[in-house]
């Protein structure tokens, strides 16, 4: 199983775009939780210090993991696809404290002995695995009163839980399916507060008045019980 999402996610890397090289205030790494450029807010969220230790969950190309290590944290993330991290090797190839591992999420953090001072994931790992598995496993790998924070698309109203992702692989071959997790926020506060998280938040960030995208970002946030 996690050879095909490998190779799903591969797919998906061969069809999205380079990071710009300065986002529109002219700086070369940026935070965005958001599927939208410039909107939203940035690593504020995560309340970090220079030195912390932060982990990513599905890093992807490592852009939010770049402007982490830029700042001065111990910056770690892990991906499925091999493809998309040979992308964040090559583009912040100058960016010291970015340490990148190829994986499955959970199997990452069941093995790892490094407790961390936040874990993230936007449009991550944690959008495509169980929240059942994925939260009690951050919980594990976080200092006492550690951020925990995710973004997602909001749900189509109606389509809650386990549902079916499609990546497009070409006019000759069937899309590669993944699974993704859609709840309301009501629902991802109760189940951050069942795990051990506290000062949950769950809000639904508007899409930007100019563009026509219109699907905002869901993100949530709470931190790890003291």
């Amino acid at each position: 199983m996690t050879d095909a999402r490998s190779a799903a996610w591969d797919t998906y890397a061969k069809s999205k775009p380079p990071r710009r090289r300065t986002n529109a205030r002219g700086e070369s790494t940026w935070f965005n939780w958001t599927q939208h450029p410039d909107h939203g807010p940035g690593a504020e969220v995560l309340a970090l210090e220079p030195g912390d230790g932060v982990l990513d969950l599905g890093c992807g190309s490592g852009g939010n993991l770049a402007h982490l290590a830029a700042l001065g944290m111990r910056a770690v993330g892990v991906d499925l696809s091999a493809a998309q991290l040979a992308k964040a090797r090559e583009r912040w190839a100058d960016v010291e404290g970015m340490e990148l591992h190829q994986g499955d999420a959970l199997g990452f953090m069941a093995a790892s002995v490094t407790r961390y001072d936040a874990v993230y994931s936007v449009f991550g790992a944690a959008y495509f695995t169980d929240p059942r598995l994925t939260l009690p496993a951050v919980h594990g790998c976080l200092v006492p009163g550690g951020v925990f924070a995710m973004s997602q698309h909001p749900p189509v109203e109606g389509c809650y839980g386990c549902q079916a992702s499609y990546i497009p692989r070409g006019p000759d071959e069937d899309p590669a399916i993944v699974k993704r997790w859609d709840y309301t926020p009501r629902t991802w506060v109760g189940l951050f507060t069942e795990y051990g998280f506290e000062n949950v938040t769950a809000t639904v960030l508007e899409a930007p008045a100019h563009g026509r995208r219109r699907i905002g970002t869901q993100l949530i946030r709470g931190a790890r019980a003291s």
